[in-house]
């Protein structure tokens, strides 16, 4: 029993001792103080009070105290921590420039950490600058045959216009369009395939790496071929648009006349309706004349030789020249 209080104590201090070396970082501790680093054991408390995560604030300023960066310390590092930052990313990019000589202050590398840009790939992009490979660009000549183009274009990146520079994208844009400017400005396909460093040079002059996030430092033409013939595919266009067009007018014009000649047709039928019914009234005129006794019969029967001698000759006239009857003295 007595042995039993003797090791009791002994376990509840280890067992403290246990919880404290899991809520304290008591090897990054040393391994700080083995550094050169001087962070308090209070500090660490704090940090896990404020749910930080001690090694990822050490640990930088281990790397940034090794590189002799004074700007460096726990404030600055877990704030921009408790920002949503990557500290380690930054003190990265913060060594690499000041290995390369690039003026950078944490600030303004925490600024371009935080607005979503690779600080780091930055300050790396500044040392090697990176080509970037635009798409195939078309592009019409005055003569209007197609030149299509591919250029790579060199860029550095500009530290202080990372936050809110434009991208990439800005970049291949504008080139593309300062491509067709260029090749719709000249007056022939082949001088554009005789001498592509213009276009180069031309684009490069129109300073289009302003309000992005980099700095052009030259647009090299990578290849250049020569498409469609565009003004002969417009003109053979606007002549089958003619055509159509004039076909249209043709059936307008048809339709009109096929129009008119129905409506002559009908005006036709229309008066000969009305010389039915005006001879329809010619009986029933002659009746009431012999009623009346102003004609007498033998006018009526000289009226009906008339007309049979009519009928006659229009039945001839029906048979044309050959068929009609000859005379007999001239045998004609």
């Amino acid at each position: 029993m007595t042995g039993f209080f003797f090791i009791l104590p002994i376990i509840i201090i280890f067992i403290i001792i246990v919880i404290i070396l899991s809520f304290v970082p008591l090897g990054l501790w040393i391994s700080a103080l083995a550094a050169g680093v001087h962070v308090s054991i209070i500090t660490l408390i704090g940090m896990r009070l404020r749910r930080v995560q001690p090694a990822k604030i050490v640990s930088p300023l281990i790397k940034a105290t090794k590189a002799g960066l004074k700007e460096v310390n726990t404030n600055n590092l877990e704030a921009h921590y408790l920002a949503g930052g990557n500290v380690d990313r930054v003190v990265n990019a913060l060594i690499a420039a000041q290995r390369a000589g690039i003026p950078l202050t944490f600030e303004r590398a925490a600024a371009i950490d935080l607005a979503g840009r690779n600080v780091l790939e930055a300050v790396q992009m500044s040392v090697n600058p990176k080509v970037i490979e635009t798409p195939q660009v078309s592009a019409v000549a005055k003569d209007g045959i197609e030149v299509i183009a591919k250029a790579r274009v060199t860029v550095r990146a500009n530290i202080e216009r990372l936050v809110g520079g434009a991208g990439e994208e800005t970049i291949i844009a504008r080139v593309g369009e300062g491509i067709v400017t260029t090749v719709g400005s000249s007056t022939s396909h082949k001088a554009v395939l005789e001498n592509p460093d213009s276009i180069s040079k031309t684009v490069l002059d129109k300073g289009l790496d302003s309000g992005t996030a980099f700095e052009i430092l030259s647009i090299d033409i990578a290849d250049v071929d020569v498409g469609r013939n565009i003004g002969a595919r417009l003109q053979t266009d606007q002549a089958e648009a003619d055509k159509k067009i004039a076909q249209a007018k043709a059936e307008e014009r048809r339709a009109m006349a096929i129009a008119r000649e129905q409506e002559m047709k009908a005006q036709v039928q229309e008066m000969r309706a009305k010389v039915v019914e005006a001879e329809a009234e010619v009986p029933k005129a002659m009746a009431q004349a012999l009623r009346e006794g102003k004609l007498g019969i033998m006018d009526y029967y000289n009226m009906q030789n008339i007309k049979a001698d009519t009928d006659m000759r229009e039945s001839i006239s029906r048979l044309g020249g050959n068929n009609a009857p000859k005379d007999p003295e001239n045998g004609k």
